[in-house]
């Protein structure tokens, strides 16, 4: 398994939209192995291929207190939302050390392939339902931050840019 590395905010690849996985093969269990092995080590409970610059519709969650429980969803597809909503605490592998509250459905139901290439449908509520609303939308090129007002965005984004450029020094 390998280590891939992960794209930070405001990284403009992480606004690309993701196309879907055309066969569940040897390249994408691969890549499921290591977006798993790189989750974890990151001490993440879900990544989007997006967020490791593979933009294929392609997300590994665990949410398991254990960590071994991993869930991989291929293609996946909101079936259901429920109406109710509330606030939760959320935070991205992609913008490390940034939490703030994003509204979010209490509950879904996502039909998606697992990494065999059997459709599968998980009725999710919780962390997993944020979880799963939260990778998805990096499927569609959005990272949380885009929840929040202009003025957080923006500290957010300059807060990172500053990291980066640290990092490089």
């Amino acid at each position: 398994m390998a280590l891939l590395p992960i794209l930070y905010y405001p990284d403009p690849k992480l606004y690309k939209v993701a196309k879907p996985v055309a066969v569940v093969d040897a390249r994408i269990q691969t890549l499921v192995a290591d977006m798993l092995f790189t989750m974890y080590e990151a001490k993440g409970i879900g990544l989007a291929a997006t967020q490791v610059d593979v933009h294929e519709r392609l997300i590994v969650i665990d949410t398991s207190e254990e960590r071994d429980q991993p869930l991989v969803l291929i293609n996946p597809e909101l079936t259901w939302k429920s109406e109710a909503t509330h606030l939760n605490e959320e935070g991205c592998l992609s913008v490390p050390g940034v939490y703030d509250d994003v509204m979010r459905h209490d509950a879904v139901h996502v039909t998606a392939l697992d990494e065999t290439g059997v459709s599968r449908t998980i009725k999710a509520d919780g962390i997993l339902a944020v979880c799963v609303q939260h990778e998805m939308d990096h499927l569609l090129g959005k990272v949380f931050v885009e929840y929040l007002s202009p003025l957080k965005r923006n500290r957010i984004k300059t807060k990172m840019q500053k990291l980066q450029r640290e990092e490089l020094r």
